[in-house]
């Protein structure tokens, strides 16, 4: 076997009218197929490397199988690229050259231009299929943003999941749909303009229906996670281990035609190895993936410009990173957040917050109370197109203990006036489902584990929020189905007031971006964001100008005749405005807000 192929290395390898079956399992004397429960398994051959592998069996897309390991299971491929009934049931043989794709012509889309909506497939929609988000695709289209952003779609145990328990990495949950239903999702997504970047979990494995560790050294109890013990990248059998992870993200930018992954808490990826395992994932896909545009996105707290730098610099090559100060600085300034990772913030001035706008990130090597630890790099060598940053997503709505969102916590006019500064940051803007039209549904934790798991897990969540003052006392159990159900959105809400005004102004700021983008292509002239009062912000990026009071009220500059394309308290945006007042050459804002004016 050639470990150098580009091709697949693991799974049911479909070729014509036969399927390959490759296991890796190091330390195993016998592997077996076992197509019939009720016939003995079909041996499998040693091929050496810890590999085994039967070739030209002769059955195709549809075949159900389990996998013996010596004188245990039969179990589910690690790698099976379907779950049918369950991450305990069967493995289902795919065909993924059979899906028809009409996206030819797509040639995906530039880092500059990307704005990612980040959504959860189970909750976006009350079918919660990836059928209903294809759906959605022309909404999405309208509102401007550019790509989405799936939360982990990998099976999972239970009806429902965030996605963060990962069971069968290779396999799209039947819970959405089949493998066909996402791949018509990306391909209908394209031929809408629109890229789709998947969630992928390389940082641990999920308590339940994880069989990934049963056939070969996939932990190590070298270093610790959140989750237990770590992912296996540097210590004995970590090359296997590196191969099948790199083999995943493969399988999901080639075979459904991905624009990019969101590799999650890359911090939680413990490797000394050179080169490091997210260096040789970059080149793995830079050689192995042709056709359009991909894209690597790291989340990692760390503010780590390595992550980001070429490898020929001593970077890992990968193309963006989670920026998380501009969201902390934003919910410390005008929500007063304190507790947990907000501690670290609570000095925030909006001075504070253009450094982060002109930069990328604020923390760059002073010291975290939070983490009792210095953190951060300079972000000098980062482009801020490189930076991902948001006022929502996932985490830090879903982790709430409430999963309460933004607006339960400021008032609609200093909502406005956010969501204004994130579309105009030269960073890249994300997007968290519903946020465009100030939902009012919550996003919290939620869970279907068994009855042996999922008591751990709702004490776990107790135990987690004991240390905020605002949440003591009951909060929502993550096995409650309620929990799930109450996190679905509302698809009326966006007719009705305020949350129309909402949204009218989310497309009115997002349709400003292209011209933005393409200005400062053209000339290379970017983002200058200063802090004029202690609650003000002036960003300049041309050929437009933002003017952002974020507390209480205040009077700014205008450059002079400038004309005015938008402020927070049009009508159409509130349907209780009290618009700022303007001269020649200035703004009084009576409220939080924010202005755009044009100065070419």
């Amino acid at each position: 076997m050639d470990l150098s192929s580009p091709s697949p290395w693991h799974g049911a390898l479909v070729d014509g009218d036969t399927t390959a079956f490759r296991v890796w399992a190091p330390d195993a004397d016998q592997l077996g197929l076992v197509l019939d429960p009720n016939d003995a398994p079909h041996p499998m051959n040693d091929v050496g490397n810890g590999y085994f592998e039967l070739t030209d069996v002769p059955v195709g897309s549809g075949t159900r199988y389990k996998i013996s390991l010596d004188d245990t299971g039969p179990f589910p491929d690690p790698a099976s690229r379907f779950q049918p009934k369950g991450v305990h049931g069967p493995s289902e043989v795919v065909a993924p050259t059979a899906y028809p794709w009409s996206d030819d012509n797509w040639t995906g889309i530039d880092r500059a231009g990307l704005v990612f909506y980040e959504l959860h497939v189970g909750t976006f929609t009350g079918p919660g299929t990836f059928k209903a988000v294809q759906e959605r695709l022309s909404y999405l289209q309208t509102l401007g943003v550019t790509a989405l952003q799936l939360m982990p779609v990998h099976d999972f145990p239970g009806r429902w999941n965030w996605g963060y328990d990962p069971a069968a990495l290779f396999a799209p949950s039947r819970a959405y749909g089949s493998p066909d239903a996402l791949r018509r999702l990306v391909d209908a997504a394209h031929q809408a303009g629109l890229a789709v970047f998947l969630d992928v979990i390389y940082n641990h494995l999920g308590p339940d229906g994880a069989y990934t560790n049963a056939f070969a050294p996939f932990l190590t109890d070298k270093y610790g996670t959140p989750w237990g013990p770590a992912i296996n990248l540097d210590d004995e059998g970590s090359e296997g281990v590196r191969r099948f992870f790199i083999d995943n993200a493969l399988h999901w930018l080639r075979e459904y035609h991905l624009d990019g992954l969101r590799l999650d808490a890359t911090h939680a990826l413990h490797d000394e190895s050179d080169p490091h395992f997210l260096a040789e994932l970059s080149t793995a896909v830079d050689e192995h993936v042709d056709g359009f545009r991909r894209h690597l996105i790291a989340e990692d707290h760390r503010n780590l410009n390595r992550l980001v730098q070429p490898q020929d610099a001593d970077g890992y090559g990968l193309d963006g990173v989670w920026s998380d100060d501009l969201h902390h600085q934003c919910r410390v300034f005008t929500a007063g957040d304190e507790d947990g990772y907000y501690r670290d913030f609570q000095d925030t001035t909006a001075e504070d917050i253009a450094t982060t706008l002109n930069d990328g990130w604020f923390f760059r090597g002073e010291y975290s109370a939070y983490l009792d630890e210095e953190r951060g790099t300079d972000p000098g060598p980062v482009d801020r197109d490189q930076c991902v940053v948001f006022i929502q997503n996932h985490d830090q709505v879903g982790n709430r203990a409430l999963g309460d969102r933004l607006t339960d916590s400021v008032a609609l006019p200093t909502y406005r006036a956010l969501s204004t500064l994130l579309c105009v940051t030269e960073e890249l803007p994300l997007l968290f489902m519903g946020q465009e039209w100030a939902a009012a549904s919550p996003f919290q934790f939620f869970t279907d584990h068994n009855d042996e798991i999922g008591p751990t897990v709702s004490e776990g969540r107790k135990e987690e929020f004991s240390g905020f003052s605002d949440f003591a006392g009951d909060f929502p159990d993550p096995q409650d189905p309620a929990s799930f159900q109450r996190s679905v959105l509302d698809w009326d809400e966006p007719r009705r007031p305020p949350h129309d005004g909402i949204l009218a102004l989310y497309r009115d700021l997002l349709a400003l971006r292209p011209e933005v983008t393409n200005a400062q292509r053209d000339t290379g002239e970017g983002l200058t964001a200063a802090a004029p009062t202690d609650s003000t912000l002036r960003i300049d990026r041309p050929p437009y100008r933002a003017v952002l009071n974020l507390a209480g009220t205040a009077d700014m500059a205008l450059p002079p005749k400038a004309p005015v394309l938008l402020h927070t308290e049009q009508g159409g945006y509130t349907s209780d405005p009290n618009p700022p007042g303007f001269t020649d050459d200035a703004v009084s804002f009576v409220r939080p807000g924010a202005v755009i004016v044009r100065t070419d």
